[in-house]
Parts: structure tokens; C-alpha cells; sequence
């Protein structure tokens, strides 16, 4: 695992500098010359999120991850989005990278299951922000016939998924496939041992689906307060570069921003993306391509301050998680293994 941490990290700093190098430090310091000391409450509310969108998290942990601090939990949650932001693994080695430092030599399962959990419930949270900003916003923004369309077919469609993920947690058919392949002896012996494992993750996911039912609102909810830091960062933007805009079209800016997002998340760190959404979203609003052009650069480099930060934990906590950790045996010898640092 040490060489995986190794070459993650690398591979990120590797991708940090691809990024700045393929937004120009000359364009940067120019959008940053129109913003001004304006980018450091955006880039502040961005960890402010980030501090909510932890808390949501910590309401998906099982077992002994628990009584994790919400330090380490912050800590963790950021080296995931540090290494889901600057690699291009599509969300997905973040999640991996997460559960691979929340995990101890004996609770793999809690902590994978923390993972998918917690991911469902930042999912739900994204699609219920982005619902709710439609139905008290978006109406008032004269958006083309074939965006409003898209808008309704993309999130009824990602509705439907996440309503089958729920239910294949709750109902423990995660590794189902899995379990169906080995019992007609197809993989091996290598397959037989991930069965084993993820049946473990499946007993995990029905146990909290089914014990602590009132967890998932609480994490959707510590998650849509998370997403709502946004729209005081759209304000604040605003009040910076254009100052006549009102509440509401910051609102409306941020949220028809999120539905980009939401539809366009296995984009590789929304290269691009964030950008293009942004500016197509001002000029809904009757604002200029370059006034959207500075939101979406001010929205990256908060996103990349954030990113560095995680980085750096993630250097920290894998390096701590790679030493042995002094334990004490249950017939009360001392001895040493392997475990992630804990508060």
C-alpha cells in the first residue's frame, strides 16, 4: 500500500502543475487582479464547506471510526479530495485513498462502508440542493426549452440511481455479483477472498441502514449546509466584481453552477467544465463571458488551495499510517502493529 500512497502522491503533484500550466499563470493573475483581496473569504468559505460537508461525513462512520476527532475526519475527507481533485481517477481514488486511511488492520469493512455511505449522502445532498434551487430560483431565469429539459432528464435519471444505490446498501448487494460469480466457481481462489471481503462490507451497510436509520438525514442535511456556503461565496463574489447583483442571482448563478456539477462529476477535477458551466451560466443571468470566466477561475483556485492542503495531510497521515504504533495485547503485553493515527 505504501507504494500506492508514493505514486498517488506524486501523481498529484504532477497533475497540480498541469493545471496551472494549462490555465496560464498570466490569465490567472489577471482574473485575479478583477477580484482583488476578494479571494480570500471565497477561498475561506470553501473550507467552511468543506469543515460541513466533514461533519456529514462523520455521521457515516461505523465501529470505532466513531470516536475519530473531527480533525482527522477533516483531515482525511481533504487527502480524498485532494487526490480525487488532482489526479484524473473520475471520484473514484479519493474514495479509495479515504477508506484505505480510515481503515485499521481489522476494520477494512467499517471503513469501506463508511465510504459508500458517505458518498451516497453527499450525492443525495447535491441532488436535493440542486432540486430545491430549481423550485425557488431557477424559475425566474429565462433558461432555453432544451437546458431546462436536459436539467429535468438528467436529474431524474441520477434520482433513479441513487435511489437503486440506497436500496442495494440497505438490502447488503454490494458484492451480490460478486457472490453470484463464486457460487458457479468462476474467478478462483483470488475471487473467493474479495467475496469474503465485501460480504463483510455488505453486513456492515444493512447493520447502519438498519440501526442507525436517522444518520443518513442527519449527513444529507450537515451536507445541504455544506452546499449553501456556496451561494454566500457567489454573493461575496459578486459584491467584489459586481456589485449591483442581488442575493438572488448569486443564488441562481451557484445553483444552475451545481447542476453542471452534479451531471458532469466523472469529468476528471471538471477541467474545463467548471470554467465553460460558469461562464454559460452568467450570460443566462445577463451578466459577460468574462465576468463568468473570473467566477469559474475564483471557484479553481479556492478549489486548488483546498487541494494542495489535502496533499499535504495526505503526505502526513499516510506517512503516520505506514509506521507501527505501539498497542497493548489483551493479555496485557506490549505489542506493535500497524494502525492509522488516532485522536
Amino acid at each position: 500500500m505504501k507504494w500506492l500512497h508514493t505514486f498517488m502522491l506524486v501523481l498529484g503533484a504532477v497533475f497540480l502543475g498541469y493545471l496551472v500550466s494549462m490555465i496560464g499563470i498570466r490569465e490567472l493573475w489577471h482574473q485575479l487582479t478583477l477580484l482583488g483581496w476578494g479571494l480570500v473569504p471565497l477561498i475561506l468559505l470553501e473550507g467552511v464547506a468543506d469543515l460541513f460537508h466533514a461533519i456529514g461525513w462523520r455521521c457515516c462512520l461505523l465501529g470505532p471510526h466513531r470516536s475519530l476527532s473531527l480533525l482527522r475526519i477533516f483531515r482525511i475527507r481533504m487527502a480524498g479530495f485532494a487526490v480525487n481533485y488532482l489526479t484524473p481517477t473520475a471520484s473514484f481514488g479519493g474514495e479509495v485513498t479515504k477508506a484505505a486511511l480510515l481503515a485499521s488492520d481489522q476494520r477494512g469493512p467499517d471503513a469501506v462502508s463508511a465510504v459508500l455511505i458517505g458518498k451516497l449522502c453527499f450525492s443525495l445532498a447535491h441532488l436535493l440542493f440542486v432540486m430545491i434551487g430549481s423550485a425557488l430560483v431557477l424559475w425566474r431565469i429565462p433558461l432555453p426549452g432544451t437546458l431546462w429539459g436536459a436539467m429535468l432528464i438528467s436529474s431524474t435519471l441520477m434520482t433513479a440511481g441513487m435511489a437503486a444505490f440506497l436500496l442495494i446498501q440497505k438490502h447488503g448487494k454490494v458484492g451480490g455479483l460478486i457472490r453470484w460469480l463464486v457460487a458457479r466457481h468462476i474467478g478462483g481462489q483470488s475471487l473467493k477472498g474479495f467475496a469474503r471481503g465485501i460480504s463483510d462490507v455488505d453486513e456492515a451497510l444493512k447493520l447502519f441502514h438498519r440501526e442507525r436509520q436517522g444518520d443518513l438525514p442527519r449527513a444529507v442535511l450537515w451536507h445541504l449546509i455544506g452546499y449553501s456556503m456556496g451561494i454566500l461565496q457567489a454573493w461575496v463574489f459578486f459584491r467584489c466584481v459586481a456589485p449591483d447583483a442581488s442575493l438572488a442571482v448569486a443564488a441562481s448563478v451557484f445553483f444552475i453552477g451545481m447542476w453542471f456539477d452534479l451531471i458532469l462529476f466523472a469529468v476528471p477535477t471538471n477541467v474545463g467544465v467548471l470554467e465553460w458551466s460558469r461562464v454559460l451560466t452568467l450570460k443566462a443571468v445577463g451578466g459577460s463571458a468574462s465576468t463568468g470566466m473570473t467566477y469559474g477561475v475564483a471557484i479553481r483556485l479556492a478549489q486548488l488551495f483546498w487541494a494542495g492542503f489535502g496533499l499535504v495531510n495526505y503526505a502526513l497521515l499516510a506517512s503516520a499510517s505506514g509506521r507501527p504504533s505501539e498497542t497493548r495485547a489483551p493479555d496485557g503485553e506490549t505489542g506493535s502493529r500497524n494502525l492509522p493515527e488516532s485522536r
